[in-house]
């Protein structure tokens, strides 16, 4: 069976924005390194966050072409390890078990057997604020092209995580971060916006090309853009 989307393509990982650091910390409790699993791992982003802070980090993704790219960026880390799926992952294992996207009951499930009933489960991603001028433009533009748009706002996983009567009660936290990038690396970082193209559909790269247009206006050069990492946390109960 094939999947309903293929990211491939769409695989940009090096023009994305890092997580927040104080975001990242929140995720690790005062005792120091130990054992991560991140699942929906992705190119790696976030398994490179938790590997500069000293973990041993288990990285789960089932698409392959993702997978290569996350394996290639951590090459230099004895203390990376990717796999395909959880099922060999074994339970009492890991301190963190995080996500980087939303998750549901059946995740939460294999977070707790991962735990081992001793750790935590985080969701975590990042949003691009509106507040900033710039970017309240380029979601006007995107709403006036795409009707009935629905932007990058991430499900809340509070009540996810405290309706499985698995953790104790659900933190929600959240971090500003500014990515400074070239201009041309991040609207190239548009045409691997799957959200996008899933509900622009045959005007994707029109809208695309729209956005590179009005961005470009402002001229060539590093451009900053402020991000919100937001991330729930819980415990698993004592």
């Amino acid at each position: 069976m094939t999947n309903a989307w293929d990211y491939t393509r769409l695989a940009a990982p090096t023009t994305r924005p890092p997580y927040a650091p104080a975001a990242m910390d929140r995720l690790l409790t005062a005792d120091g390194p130990r054992r991560a699993a991140v699942i929906g791992a992705g190119t790696g982003h976030l398994a490179l966050e938790l590997l500069a802070r000293g973990c041993e980090v288990d990285a789960v993704e089932q698409d392959s072409a993702l997978r290569d790219i996350g394996r290639e960026r951590t090459v230099d880390s004895p203390h990376a390890h990717w796999h395909s799926g959880t099922a060999g992952l074994p339970g009492a294992r890991f301190g963190l078990v995080a996500f980087g996207c939303s998750a549901g009951l059946r995740a939460f499930y294999e977070a707790c057997r991962l735990l081992g009933g001793h750790g935590r489960v985080a969701c975590i991603r990042n949003r691009r604020r509106l507040d900033d001028p710039l970017q309240a433009e380029i979601e006007a533009l995107i709403r006036s092209r795409i009707p009935g748009y629905i932007g990058a706002r991430p499900t809340c996983q509070a009540a996810a995580i405290d309706a499985s009567g698995l953790f104790g009660k659900a933190v929600r936290f959240e971090e500003p971060i500014v990515h400074r990038v070239p201009v041309l690396d991040w609207l190239a970082s548009w045409r691997s916006h799957a959200g996008l193209q899933r509900q622009a559909g045959a005007r994707f790269y029109e809208v695309v090309f729209e956005i590179e247009d009005l961005v470009l206006r402002h001229g060539i050069g590093t451009i900053e853009v402020p991000y919100t990492t937001l991330g729930w946390t819980a415990e698993t109960p004592s």
